[in-house]
């Protein structure tokens, strides 16, 4: 019997690392790509053939025809949403019903869920964590602490179930005292969500995933925000509410961890992070704001200002170690083509003295230590080799690898996919 591979594509910072676009390059050396944690918090942007797109829940393999694309147990899925994103690819001519499967498993984000959400922001006044208010903490609330409504339930008792689930948000909402809301339109598109979702094959994915890999097929899992955000690992509690680490790949699929093969990090070559919680390199300068301006460094579902800074190896050698990382992709790398020097974090200074590890609080009293590198000063957006790399970008590349002991495989140059160069 032939066995095929799982390899795992995650990001190593806060999220926003570029993942959809490697996910879309990748595709085609594989037949199956997985989503396995997240909710539609996450915007995974794709730029090719003159078009952009911005996938939310739908996996980025949906672009490269023949493949299947699964939406695991571990995702968190809002049929309103799901609907308005699936019939906007359709309207694209990207035939979506023959090549979408979702899972019984995942959990469905209730119209309570993100009124939860904003209230629960709310009530945490000057602490609040920054969330994009579409339900997901709550969701995943609910599913550890076993009140989930799945949607493997849409096909029986669907009605009495809702309402049931609906009565309880209400009460929790009443004793958080919060009552401007009104979600009468939500929940008649929410509904319409879900008679849509009923044309899609909703299946058992973690038979359906083992069988393909039992087939020979190859499957690549698809990861949503960064392993700064993961609820155990990241800068808890400004983190989100999923492991978005590579063995949530494992739980978000049921895939043994023995059957993953390579593990795909991906970085920028430098670093941002979008809502509140700490951010050791954060630049509150002019050099921050042109990062920002650059690398267009705004939210792709929230439109929000994402913060920007230096690379932190920090960090990345902290997500290197608890992913298992056996390749690096470096994104954005273009966006540092003009600036004279560029710095890296090699340290932290933490209460007068220098650290090289991760501690297990990095909200306050952490300053960063770094090294300056010359820059390259020169417009790479049109190379189509890694042999035309200027020596300094070399350079820069060989400090990251000796510093993060891991080889860097892939590096983009712009947000096209043609704007992609795979090393040798």
């Amino acid at each position: 019997m032939s066995t095929g591979k799982v390899d795992v594509l995650l990001g190593l910072q806060w999220g926003d690392e570029g993942k959809g676009k490697v996910v879309d390059v990748l595709t085609p050396g594989y037949d199956v790509i997985a989503r396995f944690q997240g909710g539609p918090n996450a915007g995974h942007t794709l730029e090719f053939e003159g078009q952009k797109y911005v996938l939310r829940s739908i996996p980025s393999g949906i672009f490269q025809g023949g493949k299947v694309n699964i939406i695991g147990n571990g995702v968190v899925l809002a049929p309103d949403l799901f609907m308005a994103e699936a019939k906007d690819l359709e309207k694209s001519g990207h035939d979506l019903k023959s090549r979408l499967h979702i899972s019984k498993k995942a959990h469905l984000i209730m119209p309570t869920h993100r009124v939860l959400d904003r209230a629960l922001e709310a009530a945490k006044g000057k602490s609040k964590v920054g969330t994009t208010g579409k339900g997901i903490g709550p969701t995943y609330t609910d599913k550890v602490s076993r009140n989930g409504l799945r949607v493997g339930d849409i096909f029986e008792n669907f009605e009495e179930k809702y309402a049931a689930h609906k009565a309880r948000h209400l009460e929790m909402l009443k004793a958080l005292n919060f009552n401007d809301f009104d979600i009468t339109e939500d929940e008649k598109r929410w509904m319409e969500g879900i008679e849509y979702m009923r044309q899609f094959s909703i299946v058992d994915s973690e038979h359906e995933i083992n069988n393909l890999l039992r087939s020979g097929k190859s499957i690549l899992c698809e990861g949503a925000q960064g392993t700064m955000l993961d609820v155990d690992f990241g800068s808890y509690p400004f983190v989100t509410s999923s492991n978005t680490v590579c063995a949530g790949a494992c739980t978000g699929l049921g895939i043994g961890p023995n059957k993953i093969g390579n593990v795909y990090g991906i970085m920028k070559a430098y670093c941002t992070r979008v809502g509140a919680g700490p951010f050791p390199t954060e630049l509150f300068d002019e050099t921050g704001a042109e990062l920002r301006r650059l690398g267009h460094e705004y939210g792709a579902v929230t439109g929000r200002e994402r913060r920007c800074g230096w690379i932190d190896l920090v960090a990345l050698k902290y997500a290197i170690m608890v992913n298992g990382v056996t390749q690096l992709i470096m994104m954005k790398s273009d966006v540092l083509d003009g600036f004279d020097n560029i710095k890296a974090c090699v340290a932290y200074r933490q209460n007068g003295r220098e650290i090289d590890y991760f501690p297990y609080d990095i909200n306050e009293g952490i300053e960063p230590v770094y090294k300056e590198i010359p820059g390259w000063k020169t417009d790479m957006t049109q190379f189509t080799s890694e042999d035309q790399f200027p020596k300094e970008f070399n350079d820069y590349v060989e400090f990251l690898e000796a510093e993060l002991e891991t080889p860097i495989k892939i590096i983009s140059i712009g947000p096209d996919r043609a704007q992609t160069i795979v090393r040798k």
